[in-house]
């Protein structure tokens, strides 16, 4: 009996086709309490991918037992959460430092710089950063040297340019947690920027974003990141004079 209170939408057979909250059937004049409830759980999940810390040592080894470049981290000007998220421009610069550990590092120029910053979700970088940054080690182009792996914590997209200038990277993807949404807690982002330097502007950037299972594979991400850090390469440039053609054309006809 209690079932014949809740009245299926009409429109339910969307919800085969998308995670949006679409076609969720009323009881009375409200919601079904399943539906509620279930809101409920997705905004805290939300709000845990922004306020929970990345484990920092549990990561580095993740990366490590992958065999590819030397791990390094940094941390931003941010010296914890609650600044990050007050003060978006702490995390675009790092800590005095990692920066001072940077330049006695020194430069070692390298083709691509990868940098893994926990950003507004560190949950989508405990899942998707090891098994992507797999992918791109085993997709890499022949020539191509990749600097270290650098984690860096409290970080916005920004720090990598700081990030990628000290250790003399032609080219830099900062991977990062995305702001979640209520169906996508754990997206991750990447943001390739050609001879990355502080003052960048997005607009000197290319985005792939969602990388998740749910959203862009991590197999075609890391395809489509190839194929922009190429054509960047031949072009000398990032951002808006990019296009990702990777499904259109051949690499041979960027200049097109």
């Amino acid at each position: 009996m209690a079932n014949d209170l809740v009245q299926p939408d009409p429109w339910a057979g969307l919800r085969a086709q998308t995670p949006a909250r679409v076609s969720l059937g009323r009881a009375g004049g409200s919601l079904p309490t399943r539906e509620l409830l279930a809101f409920g759980a997705a905004h805290a999940q939300a709000r845990d991918a922004v306020h929970l810390p990345l484990d920092v040592p549990a990561l580095v080894a993740r990366l490590a037992a992958l065999g590819g470049p030397e791990v390094l981290t940094v941390q931003s000007a941010a010296p914890d959460r609650a600044t990050y998220l007050l003060r978006p421009d702490l995390g675009r610069r790092l800590s005095a430092t990692s920066a001072r550990a940077l330049d006695e590092r020194g430069a070692a120029p390298c083709d691509l710089l990868l940098v893994i910053g926990d950003g507004l979700s560190a949950a989508a970088i405990e899942r998707q950063a090891v098994p992507l940054v797999e992918e791109l080690l085993a997709r890499r182009p022949e020539g191509w040297a990749l600097g270290p792996l650098v984690v860096a914590t409290q970080a916005r997209v920004a720090l990598g340019d700081d990030i990628g200038a000290r250790l003399g990277a032609a080219q830099v993807a900062m991977l990062i947690g995305e702001r979640p949404g209520l169906s996508s807690p754990d997206s991750l982002g990447i943001y390739l920027t050609h001879a990355p330097r502080v003052g960048r502007s997005d607009a000197e950037r290319n985005c792939l974003s969602n990388v998740r299972p749910e959203g862009l594979p991590l197999a075609e991400a890391a395809r489509k990141l190839w194929w922009l850090a190429e054509a960047a390469r031949t072009l000398q440039l990032t951002g808006v004079g990019l296009k990702d053609r990777s499904d259109e054309r051949s690499l041979s006809g960027v200049g097109d």
